[in-house]
C-alpha cells in the first residue's frame, strides 16, 4: 500500500492528487498543440471542483495561475495568461518585527502604559484628574482579571505612581471602585453571557424540531 507521507508533494492540496496527475502527463506531451488542449481541460475541471472561485472577476487568470503552481512552472503552452513570477509565488514573507516595548506588568497591557504616559503630558485640570481616576480603576479592573485572591486600592496607586515616575496621584477625596463591585459587574456578565448561549442553542433545538 502507497502512504501519502511516501508520495510527491502537492504544491496545491486543494485540488487534490489526481490533478496533480494529470498535470504531469500534460507536461510529458511533446506536441504543444496536444499540450494545451490538455491543460485547458484541466482548468476546466479545476473550476469545477471549487466553483465559488468564479464568483471573483479575475478567476480565469488565477487557475491558470494555479495551473503552472502545480507545474513547477514547467509548463510551456499558449495560455490566455502569462505564467505567474516564480520568485514572487515562492517568496517568503518577510519576518515581522517583534516589538521591543518592555511591558512592567503585563497584566496591565501596553495601551494602559500608553494612556498614563499621556496623562503625564496633560497639563494639570479636571479633565486630567478624571483620566487618572479612570486610568487607576482600569488597572484595578485588570488586575483583578489577572489575580482574584488579593488587591488593595493602595498597591494600585502604588504601581500607578511607580508607571507614571511619581508624576501621577488620585485627587485628594478620590476613591477607587470596589472590589466587590467590580467582581459582582463580571459575574452579571458571564452569567448574562451563558443564559444568551443557552436561549440560542435552545432555539437551534427547537427549530430542528419543526416539520415541515
Amino acid at each position: 500500500m502507497e502512504y501519502n507521507t511516501a508520495r510527491e508533494k502537492m504544491a496545491i492540496p486543494e485540488y487534490g492528487r489526481n490533478v496533480q496527475k494529470m498535470v504531469r502527463y500534460v507536461l510529458g506531451l511533446e506536441n504543444r498543440d496536444e499540450r494545451t488542449r490538455a491543460a485547458y481541460l484541466i482548468v476546466a475541471v479545476m473550476a469545477s471542483m471549487h466553483p465559488n472561485i468564479k464568483e471573483s472577476n479575475d478567476y480565469e487568470h488565477k487557475l491558470w495561475d494555479h495551473l503552472y503552481i502545480i507545474s513547477d512552472f514547467k509548463l510551456d503552452v499558449d495560455s490566455p495568461f502569462p505564467p505567474p513570477d516564480k520568485k514572487n509565488v515562492t517568496r517568503k514573507p518577510d519576518r515581522l518585527p517583534y516589538s521591543e516595548d518592555h511591558i512592567r506588568y503585563k497584566h496591565y497591557g501596553m495601551h494602559l502604559e500608553k494612556m498614563i504616559s499621556h496623562a503625564v503630558d496633560m497639563e494639570d485640570g479636571d479633565e486630567k484628574d478624571e483620566l487618572v481616576h479612570l486610568i487607576a480603576n482600569q488597572m484595578k479592573k485588570s488586575y483583578l482579571n489577572w489575580n482574584r485572591e488579593s488587591v488593595s486600592d493602595q498597591m494600585i496607586l502604588n504601581q500607578l505612581d511607580e508607571l507614571s515616575g511619581g508624576k501621577l496621584k488620585l485627587k485628594e477625596g478620590d476613591q477607587l471602585v470596589a472590589t466587590s463591585t467590580i467582581l459582582s459587574v463580571k459575574h452579571t456578565s458571564k452569567k448574562k453571557k451563558s443564559n444568551q448561549r443557552k436561549d440560542s442553542n435552545r432555539g437551534k433545538r427547537n427549530y430542528s424540531r419543526k416539520s415541515y
